[in-house]
C-alpha cells in the first residue's frame, strides 16, 4: 500500500480500527487463482505474536476448501468519504483544489487456519453478535433463537483465523490540507449526515 507520512495511522489508530471495523475483504491466493470473500471478523490482540482475526465462511463456500499460497491477506476499512473541493476554504483563495477521498484502512496480512469445529464457531458467533449488538437499547443473544436453530445454522458455517504476520494501515483524512480546508471538509461532511467521517477527521486533526 502506498502510505505518504502524513496519512500513516498512529497504532492506537490502527487498534481502534481492528477492534470497531465490521465487514472485512478475506483474500486468498490458491492454485485456481484469488479468492475473496466479505465475511465479519473479531480482532484477538492476545492470539499469537502479533494478533489474530476471527470470521467465518459459508460451508458451501469453496474458498475454505481451497489450499492457500502464501499469505492471506484481510483488507479491514473504517469510514470513507468522497470529499468535495466546494468544502475548501482555499477554493475561493485561488481555485486550484480538486475532489478526493478520505478514508481509513487496513491490509492485514497472514497465515489462515481453518476451524470446522463446533465449539470454536461457536465461541465466535457469541462473539462477534456481542460486539455488534453492544451498540443496540436492546442487544439480541444468540440464546433469544430455538437451539435447534441456532445449531443447524452453526453447522452452515466454518471458521477462519488469520494469524496476523503484518499490518499496513493507512488514514487519509485532510490531513495534508490547511486548517481551513479541514474545518469546511468536517461542516461538509456533518451536513451531508456523514457524522462517522466527520469524527474521523477530527480525531486525526487532533492526533497531528
Amino acid at each position: 500500500m502506498y502510505i505518504p507520512a502524513h496519512f500513516a495511522p498512529d497504532e492506537a489508530t490502527v487498534r481502534e480500527l481492528l477492534h470497531q471495523h465490521g465487514a472485512a475483504d478475506l483474500i486468498t491466493m490458491t492454485a485456481d487463482g484469488l479468492v475473496a470473500t466479505l465475511a465479519p471478523f473479531v480482532y484477538v490482540p492476545g492470539a499469537g505474536a502479533r494478533g489474530a482475526l476471527h470470521g467465518h465462511l459459508a460451508r458451501n463456500n469453496p474458498q475454505w476448501k481451497l489450499a492457500v499460497q502464501g499469505e492471506a491477506l484481510v483488507i479491514v476499512r473504517g469510514p470513507d468519504a468522497y470529499i468535495s473541493p466546494n468544502w475548501y476554504a482555499s477554493k475561493a483563495e485561488h481555485g486550484r483544489v480538486v475532489p478526493t477521498w478520505n478514508y481509513v484502512t487496513a491490509h492485514v496480512y497472514g497465515r489462515l487456519a481453518v476451524h470446522d469445529d463446533a465449539a470454536w464457531t461457536t465461541d465466535l458467533v457469541r462473539r462477534l453478535t456481542a460486539k455488534h449488538e453492544a451498540r443496540g437499547a436492546r442487544p439480541w443473544s444468540v440464546d433469544d433463537a430455538p437451539p435447534e436453530f441456532i445449531a443447524g445454522q452453526l453447522r452452515a458455517i466454518v471458521g477462519v483465523e488469520l494469524l496476523i504476520s503484518r499490518i499496513e494501515a493507512k488514514a487519509k483524512l485532510s490531513q495534508n490540507r490547511p486548517a481551513a480546508d479541514v474545518d469546511g471538509v468536517i461542516s461538509g461532511l456533518r451536513a451531508r449526515g456523514d457524522a462517522a467521517s466527520a469524527d474521523a477527521v477530527e480525531r486525526a486533526r487532533g492526533r497531528a
